[in-house]
This record gives structure tokens, C-alpha cells and sequence, in this order.
């Protein structure tokens, strides 16, 4: 297996010195035009060369963001989008973010990372923009499947990992989309209004991780928020972003809608216009020449550009053209271990799963995503790999010529039935696709994606389980969407339910592995999927405002008192674990817990030890619990490890509107540790902050 480990870090990119010297006479050498141009998307044709599949062509090579400055050795920025691979001709097909984001496996995602760098330089691209770190706020969300779940530290542990990976590289890795961008249908005028306590505690605090971790640039959201359009937004990007953060990279539009005024956005911070000059170009030349935008900010957007380009391609690996990188072997290998690693386990009555292969010699298989390559989204996130195995192909190459596969799509239910009485066991596949749900390419009620209407499957998924299930009791449906799917219409007419989510190119190749146990489900819901929709926060997917409260996911139904369907942080295994002998203390100025756990089952399996702090004694209003920490941890039959999860007590600290301030709470704090965030999964003490 290719060795996919660091292989340098951005603190080390971050502290060369630039072969050209000091970047600031670098700049002071380059003409208005040619330090424009760095801020400047290239050419026309750049949006659509990385999505030649909207438009049935190919390409060999990576488009422009901007073409450098090549008599001072600036070297170009090529871009190429993700964030479930590199967005090119041929690239390897991961399962999406919020799969990934179910392993709870920062490791894991490094992984991915420097295979997302691998395939870029070999695409001779240097720029990935493919870091996602928008919260879940609503499922509802079409592009939900591009982040990794509702939580903010989720969110900021795996932003770090894969942005820590594409730079290990040399690839710079852009952040996206900063900020509040959580809804798809209205994002090119939804103004998102927020109290400030809520913009800081809530919605910015992985953007911030990433930020410390070195992560190069920054893409901002269509949305506005408070008012401003988040490319015009001087409080977003300048006072937060580059004065309060320290950040040191550069900060780009989205494409095309990004910003609407040239001074604004220049006088904003806005550093590079993408993906042509609607805005800067000539305008800025103009708009600088006329006294309306300070050339300082040119200056220092060049300074930002320019510098951050040449520290990273000093490090930059070259790519061998006899060495075969896209979606290579290994590679391929590593998307159906993630793949693995995220299948989620939410239900398992009488222990129908695993399936036992030599005791099935029929085996029912229904519903039309059986055999349909579902990716996910087919925007500017889909990847182009050289093949797809769906579920049917994946269970007929798993199981041979020995297992009679029958497959009915669930159109006629009469045969879908008398199939389910005839088989060993059976196998419903549901959910969505990108029709579906995913980014809306075309602003029009007929164009695929988009945010979703309901939250639960279609009609027909809804009878198919129910009639067909009840035939036969050894069954399993399989889940495949972005988000968090309610389930309470059906879920108790079935035996056992796996969420795959979109699970990449290897999805039936992993999916059968684990339906027969030759891999033990690990992974564990990125979000909380509810009873009632009336449960979660208020969303309009056609608002032209929206008020983000404090509260949502498992939050929110702490706060109220409400039970979820299955708990964020929820998942079965194959096997049984026991955790017990917790001990809880402040050591160091980091609280910290430690807990023996023990696989009590036959098999080795994965356990992910989740760490929950709430302040007892608060004199604000404050969770019950938050995440703050997280261990995946592999454990062989009848042994026992002793996990130890902490987290800075700075962590906990909340943010002051009227002063302006970050503020500690002093006095108890509850301490939780377990393997969901459901209170009777975790076992809980106290310690006191003086």
C-alpha cells in the first residue's frame, strides 16, 4: 500500500524564505498591470475547462486562476476544484466530505489529502479548491454532502487533516465557502442575519482552525451576511479574517457571483477575482488610476499572492509522466477504505447483519439506486473516475456465480414481493442522488439539486419498504444521500439499516465487504437525524433572509428536551464495546478524561470515543454539551484500551458581545465520554474552573 503519511508541513512552507528574496521588493518591481493581473482570473474559458462533463468535452490540462508574473519568476496558479477528489479528466472518486466526515478519522483524511496533492500536480494543477467547512445547519441543504457534519469541531479536526495534506505536498489548499454559506437555492441573495455570539461561537470557529493550521487561501460565499454580501465584506475579511486571525494567504471570490463592485471589494480585501475580470482587470487599473481605491490594497493582495505562490512551489513535488498517479491502484484502494471506514450502522435487530455468505444462496436486491453509479452531486464537485462500482456490480463480484441475484427495482411491487419471499435475505437500496440534491447549476425550477424539499425518501421507496420488508425478515436497506434522512415512517418495519451516504467510486466493492463481514461498520453519524422535521431550526430554501440562531442539531434537541430517531455521533459495529473506569480532571489548563474500553464482541473492530464538556454553573446561556474532542480507536476481541480525550479550557470560552471579548465561565463544568452523544451512551463527571 502506497505510504500516504506527512511528508512536510505548512508551519515548515510558512518559514522559507522565497528564492526571489524579500516578496515586498518583488512587488515594488511589478507594474500596476502586472500586479492587477495577480488579482485577476485569467480567462473565460478557466470556469468551465475543470467541469468538462457539464459540457461533454475533455481537457488535458488544468486551467488558470491568474498566469503569474514570468519575468520575476512568479510562477502561475491552477486551480482544481473538490472537495470529493481532484475535478479533472480522470481523477480518483472519494466518498463525499460527509461520509468522510462519519469515520471520525482525521488520519484517515490526511490520507486523502495527499492523494487529492498527488493527482493535482500530476494534473499540473498547484491550487486545490476543495476544503469545505460550511456547518450543517439544516439537511435540507443540497450541498450538505460537500462538509463533514453539523458540529464545529467535526468540522474543524477534518478541515485541518485534508487541508494539512493537500500542503503537505506543495498544493495550496483553499478554505470554503467563509461564510455562513448553508443553503443553495437562494445563496446568490440570501442575507443570513446572525447575533455576533452566534458568528463566532457557532459559524467561524473551524474556518479559524484551518487558518492556524496554514491552510493558503480562503474562498468567500455568495450569501450576505448582516446586510453585506460576504465579497464586499470588510468585517468579514479584513477585521476578522487577516487583522484578527493573522492570516496570512489570500482570499478569492467564488465563481462569477462572487462580488458585485469594484471599490467594495478591493477595499474589502479581496485579494483575487475568479474565475475572469467582471470587476477587477481593467476596471481596477481604472479604479486605482482615478483615485477611488488606494493602491495599497493592490500592493498588499500582490505581496499576499506572490508570496504565498512561491513558498509553496519550493516545495511543490514534481510529477514523474512515467509515473501512472490518477486514480491509481493504491489509490483506488484508499477511496474503498474510506469508503469502509464511513458505512454507519444505525440499526441491527436480531443480528441480521453481517450476512453469512455461505448460508445465502438467493438474495434479493430492490430499488433503482442498486445499479445506478451514485456518486452524489454533478456540479462542480463531481469527479470523473475511471469507473464506478454500484451495489449490484459489487455484491455479484463479492459473491460469484454461487449466490442467485435477484434484482427488481421496485417498479412492480408484486415481483419485488414474491422476490423478498423467495430469497435468503434481502437487500433494499434507498435514498438519493443528485437529482436530488446537490448544487444548483442553472437557477431554474427545472435543474437538478438544490436544497431539498422533504427530509424523507420518495413515496415509492416508502411502500416498497413497507410491503416488501415484512416478506422477509432477514433484510437490510441500505441508505445513500448527503444528508441526515428521516426514517420514522418506516424504519420499524425493518431488521437492520446501514447509511453509505454517497460512498465514491468504490462504493459496491466496500458496501458488499461490509454487508458480509469482511469489514466491521465504524463509522458514526456526522448529524442527528430527528423524528420530526418540526424539530430542526426553520429553513426556507427560498428566503431572501434568514435568521441563524444559536442552537441546531443535537444542540438544539438538548436545549429542548427532545429525543432524537438516531443521536449525532450514533453507530452500531458487529462487535460490542464497553466503556468504563472514567476518570475526569483539569490538567495542564486542559480538561481531560480518560476511559478503559473494552471489545467485548468476537471481532476486531472500531470504536470512536467521543469527549462532551457543558458548564453547569453558567450565567449565559450555553449548551448542555458540545463536542471538543474525539479518539477512533481499533480494538481486538476481549482486549481493552485505555483512551484518553481532552481539550484546552480556553475551548469553552464564550464570546462577549458588549465587550468584544472572549470570556471564560469559572465554576463547574460537566465532563462526558462516550460513544454518542446520547446521554445514555456517555457517562459523565465534574471537575471545577477557579
Amino acid at each position: 500500500m502506497q505510504d500516504f503519511s506527512n511528508t512536510g508541513s505548512t508551519a515548515e512552507i510558512d518559514s522559507r524564505e522565497t528564492v526571489t528574496g524579500n516578496v515586498g521588493e518583488l512587488v515594488a518591481a511589478m507594474t500596476l498591470k502586472e500586479k492587477v493581473g495577480l488579482m485577476t482570473g485569467s480567462w473565460r474559458t478557466q470556469f468551465i475547462l475543470p467541469y468538462h462533463h457539464l459540457i461533454k468535452k475533455q481537457y488535458n490540462f488544468t486551467p488558470y486562476c491568474n498566469t503569474g508574473v514570468k519575468r520575476l519568476g512568479v510562477p502561475p496558479m491552477k486551480f482544481c476544484d473538490g472537495p470529493r477528489g481532484v475535478v479533472s479528466q480522470r481523477s480518483t472518486c472519494f466518498p463525499v466530505a460527509m461520509a468522510r466526515g462519519a469515520t471520525f478519522d482525521p488520519e484517515l483524511e490526511h490520507k486523502v489529502g495527499v492523494v487529492v496533492a498527488r493527482e493535482i500536480i500530476a494534473a499540473g494543477g498547484n491550487f486545490f479548491g476543495g476544503v469545505c467547512v460550511n456547518l450543517l445547519r439544516h439537511p435540507a441543504w443540497g450541498r450538505s454532502q460537500e462538509t463533514y457534519g453539523e458540529d464545529s469541531h467535526l468540522l474543524a479536526k477534518m478541515g485541518v487533516a485534508v487541508t494539512q495534506g493537500v500542503q503537505s505536498l506543495g498544493v495550496m489548499a483553499c478554505l470554503k465557502h467563509y461564510a455562513l454559506n448553508s443553503m443553495e437555492n437562494a445563496r446568490f441573495k440570501v442575507d443570513v442575519q446572525c447575533s455576533e455570539r452566534t458568528l463566532r461561537e457557532v459559524y467561524l470557529p473551524h474556518f479559524k482552525a484551518c487558518v492556524d493550521a496554514g491552510a493558503a487561501s480562503v474562498m468567500t460565499a455568495y450569501n450576505k451576511v448582516q446586510g453585506t454580501y460576504c465579497g464586499h465584506s470588510k468585517k468579514l475579511v479584513t477585521d476578522i479574517l487577516k487583522q484578527e486571525w493573522g492570516f496570512k494567504g489570500f482570499v478569492i471570490t467564488d465563481f462569477i457571483w462572487g462580488m458585485y463592485d469594484t471599490v467594495e471589494a478591493a477595499t474589502a480585501g479581496i485579494d483575487l477575482e475568479m474565475p475572469w475580470p467582471k470587476f477587477y482587470g481593467r476596471k481596477l487599473v481604472k479604479a486605482v488610476n482615478k483615485g477611488r481605491v488606494d493602491e495599497t490594497y493592490i500592493d498588499e493582495a500582490a505581496r499576499r499572492i506572490a508570496g504565498t505562490t512561491l513558498r509553496f512551489s519550493e516545495v511543490l513535488k514534481p510529477h514523474s509522466d512515467g509515473d501512472p498517479v490518477a486514480a491509481c491502484k493504491e489509490h483506488c484502494e484508499l477511496a474503498r477504505t474510506v469508503a469502509e471506514s464511513s458505512m454507519t450502522l444505525l440499526k441491527n435487530d436480531n443480528q441480521v447483519l453481517p450476512l453469512k455468505k455461505g448460508s445465502i444462496k438467493r438474495l434479493a436486491v430492490l430499488g433503482e439506486l442498486s445499479e445506478i453509479q451514485n456518486i452524489g452531486d454533478h456540479g462542480s464537485s463531481k469527479v470523473v473516475s475511471p469507473y464506478i462500482i454500484t451495489p449490484l456490480e459489487g455484491l455479484k463480484k463479492y459473491l460469484g456465480s454461487d449466490v442467485i441475484i435477484d434484482y427488481q427495482s421496485g417498479e412492480n411491487l408484486v415481483a419485488a414481493e414474491e422476490a423478498c419471499s423467495a430469497a435468503d435475505a434481502v437487500i433494499f437500496c434507498v435514498g438519493y442522488r443528485h437529482s436530488d440534491e446537490g448544487e444548483r447549476i442553472m437557477n431554474s425550477e427545472k435543474s437538478p439539486g438544490g436544497d431539498r424539499d422533504h427530509l424523507g425518501l420518495r413515496p415509492e421507496e416508502v411502500s416498497l419498504l413497507q410491503q416488501c420488508a415484512p416478506q422477509n425478515t432477514n433484510n437490510v436497506v441500505v441508505l445513500f444521500g448527503g444528508s441526515a434522512i428521516t426514517l420514522s415512517d418506516w424504519d420499524s418495519e425493518v431488521a437492520s439499516i446501514l447509511f453509505a451516504y454517497y460512498p465514491g467510486m468504490e462504493g459496491g466493492n466496500a458496501l458488499a465487504r461490509t454487508l458480509f463481514g469482511d469489514v466491521v461498520p465504524g463509522g458514526k453519524l456526522p448529524f442527528t437525524i430527528v423524528k420530526d422535521a418540526a424539530h430542526l431550526p426553520f429553513f426556507d430554501k427560498n428566503a431572501d433572509a434568514i435568521e441563524y440562531g444559536y442552537y441546531h442539531g443535537y444542540t438544539l434537541l438538548d436545549r429542548e428536551g427532545i429525543e432524537p430517531a438516531y443521536a449525532f455521533g450514533y453507530g452500531l459495529s458487529y462487535s460490542r464495546f464497553d466503556l468504563s473506569d472514567a476518570h475526569f480532571l483539569i490538567k495542564d489548563d486542559r480538561f481531560e478524561a480518560a476511559v478503559s474500553v473494552t471489545n467485548s464482541g468476537a471481532v476486531t473492530a472500531d470504536e470512536v470515543v467521543q469527549f462532551y464538556i457543558g458548564c453547569e454553573d453558567a450565567c449565559i446561556d450555553m449548551p448542555k454539551k458540545v463536542l471538543r474532542d474525539f479518539q477512533r480507536v481499533t480494538i481486538p476481541p476481549g482486549e481493552s484500551k485505555q483512551v484518553t480525550v481532552s481539550a484546552g479550557i480556553e475551548t469553552m470560552r464564550w464570546f462577549d458581545e458588549h465587550s468584544g471579548e472572549w470570556q471564560l465561565e469559572t465554576g463547574r463544568y460537566k465532563l462526558y465520554v462516550g460513544n454518542s452523544s446520547r446521554d445514555q451512551d456517555l457517562i459523565t463527571g465534574e471537575v471545577v474552573v477557579s
